[in-house]
C-alpha cells in the first residue's frame, strides 16, 4: 500500500533508478547476406510427350501395315483358290475325256480309222530271253 501513497519525489526517484538499469534499445542487427542457389530447373515434359506420341504413332503405323498386308494376302489367297478350282475343273474334264478315249469301243474305232485290222491269233514275247510264244500270224493274211 505504500506504493499507492508514495510521494511524487519517491516516484521520480524510483523511475530514475530504473532507467539506468534498463539498457537502451539497440537497433535490430542487419540480416547477414548469403548466396542463394538458383532454383532447381523444373523438368520439362517435352521428351515424355514426344516419346508417347512416337510410341502411339508407331503402334498405329504397325497396325495399319499389318492390316494392309493381311488384306493383300487375302487377295492372293482368293486368286490362288480360284486358280486351284479352275485347275481341278480342267483336270476333271481331262479325266473324263481320257476315259472316253480309252474305252474299248473308242480304241477299236480309232484303230480302224488308222487302217488297222483285228488279229485272230495272238502271240507273246518273253522279255527275259526274247522268245516268241504262240503262233503269231500277220493280221491281213489270216
Amino acid at each position: 500500500m505504500s506504493a499507492v501513497h508514495a510521494s511524487p519525489a519517491t516516484a521520480a526517484r524510483s523511475t530514475t533508478r530504473r532507467a539506468p538499469s534498463i539498457p537502451a534499445p539497440t537497433p535490430a542487427p542487419r540480416p547477414r547476406l548469403r548466396v542463394v542457389r538458383a532454383p532447381a530447373q523444373a523438368r520439362t515434359r517435352v521428351p515424355f510427350v514426344v516419346t508417347c506420341i512416337a510410341t502411339l504413332t508407331s503402334a498405329l503405323l504397325g497396325a495399319l501395315l499389318l492390316n494392309t498386308s493381311m488384306a493383300q494376302m487375302e487377295y492372293q489367297r482368293y486368286e490362288l483358290a480360284t486358280r486351284l478350282s479352275q485347275s481341278a475343273q480342267a483336270q476333271q474334264e481331262m479325266r473324263g475325256r481320257l476315259e472316253q478315249v480309252s474305252a474299248p469301243d473308242a480304241l477299236a474305232g480309232s484303230a480302224s480309222a488308222l487302217g488297222m485290222v483285228p488279229s485272230a491269233t495272238g502271240g507273246y514275247l518273253r522279255l527275259a530271253d526274247g522268245a516268241v510264244l504262240g503262233n503269231p500270224v500277220p493280221a491281213g493274211q489270216g
